[in-house]
């Protein structure tokens, strides 16, 4: 089976942040795959909605065999376990939240369906991504990992 290199985002703004990233990756490492690292936790400011409540943020990345829409469900399930009550649909506003995983990278594909687009289209956007995600990247980079020497 071929193994896949893929970016997480996470984040919470609602209940322990930390706590919720660390359950998170906990629960990634479990069933989807090999969690191989996990940024600094960063602190930011609600994106595109206006809350009270400031987020906790961090990207992690996992080697995993799954497949794009099959890895994506299985965040959503997490999601849903953790106490997630609704996923944003396209156009649709944001809004506080116990978690929020997002696939931002998975190997070089790229893709767009109704339900994935791959790179995630907002990365250089928002900071809270953009710097854990190339912690992340300068990892994989240093420990000479990639999707072509994981199969």
């Amino acid at each position: 089976m071929n193994r896949h290199i893929v970016y997480i985002g996470l984040g919470s703004n609602l209940g322990d942040g930390p706590k919720n990233l660390d359950k998170a990756v906990a629960l990634l490492q479990k069933e989807a795959g090999v969690v191989l690292y996990t940024s600094a936790y960063i602190e930011s400011e609600p994106w595109g909605f206006e809350s009270e409540h400031r987020f906790t943020n961090a990207v992690t990345v996992i080697s995993t065999t799954l497949e794009p829409l099959p890895l994506l469900d299985l965040t959503q399930q997490i999601e849903r376990r953790m106490g997630r009550t609704r996923k944003r649909r396209r156009g649709e506003g944001y809004s506080d939240r116990v978690i929020d995983l997002d696939l931002l990278m998975y190997d070089d594909l790229q893709l767009e369906t109704e339900r994935l687009v791959l790179p995630h289209p907002h990365i250089a956007d928002r900071d809270f991504v953009r710097l854990p995600l190339e912690e992340c990247q300068a990892f994989i980079r240093n420990a000479n990992l990639s999707s072509d020497s994981n199969e």
